[in-house]
Formats: C-alpha cells, structure tokens, sequence
C-alpha cells in the first residue's frame, strides 16, 4: 500500500529535512546580526515552523519505514496529530501573549488556524489508516505538504518582517525597562 507513495515520501521528505537546516541558518543570521529576537518571539513565530518541518519528515520516514502492518504507521501519524494539536494550542497562548509585536488576522490563519487544521487532518488519517487506506494516504500527504508550504510561508513572513522591520537592538531595548 504505500510502495506507491514512496518517491513523494522522498521528495516531501527531503524537502522538510532542507528547509529544517535552512530555519537554523535563519535564526543564527538574526542571533548573529545588531537586531535580536526575543526568546517569546522566537518561540511564537520561530519555533514552530522547525516543528512543522520536522513533523512532515518524521511523518515521510515513518510512512517510508517496511512496515508489516498499516497498525503502527497509524498510531504514528495519529500522535503525531494529537502532538501537533496540542502543539497550536501553546503557539496560540505564545501568539496571545506577545508584547512586541502583534499578530493580524493572517498570522492567525498561518500560525495557527492552517497548522491545526492539518494536525487534526493527521489525527483523522491516522485512525481510519487502516479502515480506508488509500483516502487516508491522500489526506496525509495534503497534510504534510500544507505544513511544508506553512513552514515556508511562515520562514519568509519572519525574514521579511526582520529586514523590513529590524528589532530593536539590545541597548533600545534596556534603554526603554
């Protein structure tokens, strides 16, 4: 059943993997330039993309595994969605509770409405992957594409904030405590 889904596993695998080291490169060209991030900020709008990736290449190695049974691909996945729910729900008490910037109706719908969805997504799938196969595959699959696609969106919304935007450096900041 899933021999037919193994080049997607791969390239959607692969993918996650990059953009993952990229999100590192990322956060050490903030930490390394005058403008810092704080650490609230790093984990309401940082912190979750490296999970989002890290969740799709877990979910393409766990399906990509020889697995005798779809049993314990589907208890995989299907904690890998309650892992993601629970996971939005803290992003959003991180989202709620920044002081330095605040979220607008988009950073909702990206940071936390689009990433649920596609946990809850991975739940589903992961308890009907036995039941009906090749539905819940497909599901899956979206699933972690949207997460990829979110971690990108994401990834380029924080850059393009920081340049736009440069925090404040370190002394503006004491200056104003």
């Amino acid at each position: 059943m899933l021999t037919p889904w193994e080049n997607f596993y791969v390239i959607v695998g692969s993918s996650a993997g990059a953009l993952t080291g990229l999100q590192f490169v990322v956060i050490t060209l903030i930490a390394g330039s005058r403008a810092r991030a704080s650490s609230g900020d790093i984990a309401a709008f940082g912190t979750p993309t490296v999970f989002h990736f890290c969740v799709a290449l877990f979910v393409c190695a766990t399906l990509s595994a020889p697995w005798q049974s779809l049993f314990g691909a589907a208890i995989a996945i299907g904690g890998c969605g309650v892992a993601g729910i629970i996971y939005a729900l803290v992003v959003t008490r991180r989202a709620h509770s920044q002081t330095r910037y605040r979220p607008v109706f988009s950073d909702w719908v990206w940071h936390v409405t689009l990433p649920l969805s596609a946990y809850v997504a991975l739940l589903a799938a992961g308890i009907m992957l036995r039941q009906i196969p090749a539905p819940s595959l497909f599901v899956i699959g979206a699933a972690i594409l949207l997460l990829v696609y979110i971690g990108i969106h994401n990834a380029w919304d924080t850059v393009t904030f920081i340049a736009v935007n440069p925090l404040p450096t370190y002394d503006e900041t004491t200056e104003k405590q």
